[in-house]
């Protein structure tokens, strides 16, 4: 089963530091219907401005992942962790018991646009971790590059939840299949160009900032079908 979500049905939160497109139910944006999607909270689509940010502020039993798309977001938090996350870079935080952490743009002139997920842990109360990794934009082309895992994938930042988090660049009339498992969620999201998805449910087109839902047994396709420039996308495979 497919539902597509489309950029325009997301809840746009414009305020002068930040633009942001929600997904699921964050901040001022509160629908039931619409909490979550299995163990995953939030996907949220950010434009910070140059030299703004989230101050310092706290976080627990939460599984954070930030993808930065474009422009540097500068991280700090007070397990003594300081970095500057270029495109290409994605985070993981795990909250646990409690972590305080910022999160700016420090250039004078670019935006930042990157993706932050919240995820339930598998359990409360662990010992709070950071860690960071860039990915070259050849390791995805055309491929499904697992980026953050709970299963411990070679490469991927590792997860405290059973979650799979991957990346994608696809280029013009290139295919990738994936076995959606019929006790698993996927939740696929495009952050620009153009992708057709195909199961026994259709075929979908999307476009930026649409998403796709799937539960149940899918042997899903993949094409990008954009006519100039890839087609990148995140896939995040959860219970």
């Amino acid at each position: 089963m497919i539902k597509v979500v489309t950029a325009a049905e997301r809840h746009t939160s414009n305020r002068e530091w930040i633009h942001s497109e929600f997904s699921f139910s964050f901040a001022d944006y509160d629908d039931p219907s619409n909490a979550h999607f299995g163990a995953l909270l939030a996907h949220n689509d950010n434009e910070l401005k140059p030299e703004q940010g989230m101050h310092e502020h706290p976080h627990h039993d939460l599984e954070i992942i930030t993808y930065v798309i474009s422009g540097v977001l500068k991280h700090q938090d007070d397990l003594g962790n300081h970095a500057d996350l270029q495109a290409g870079s994605v985070q993981m935080m795990s909250a646990g018991t409690g972590i305080n952490h910022s999160e700016t743009n420090p250039s004078a002139h670019t935006n930042a646009r990157f993706l932050q997920i919240w995820l339930l842990p598998d359990r409360p109360g662990k010992t709070p971790k950071w860690d960071a990794r860039f990915f070259p934009p050849e390791l995805k082309l055309n491929h499904l590059l697992p980026v953050a895992s709970g299963e411990g994938t070679q490469g991927a930042l590792q997860l405290g939840e059973d979650v799979n988090i991957y990346l994608s660049l696809l280029q013009k009339n290139r295919e990738l299949r994936y076995p959606q498992q019929e006790e698993r969620r996927t939740h696929l999201y495009v952050i620009s160009g153009n992708l057709e998805i195909a199961c026994s449910d259709g075929v979908f087109q999307l476009q930026q900032g649409d998403a796709a839902r799937i539960r149940k047994s899918c042997e899903l396709t993949l094409k990008g079908i954009s006519s100039e420039g890839d087609a990148e996308f995140i896939l995040i495979d959860l219970p």
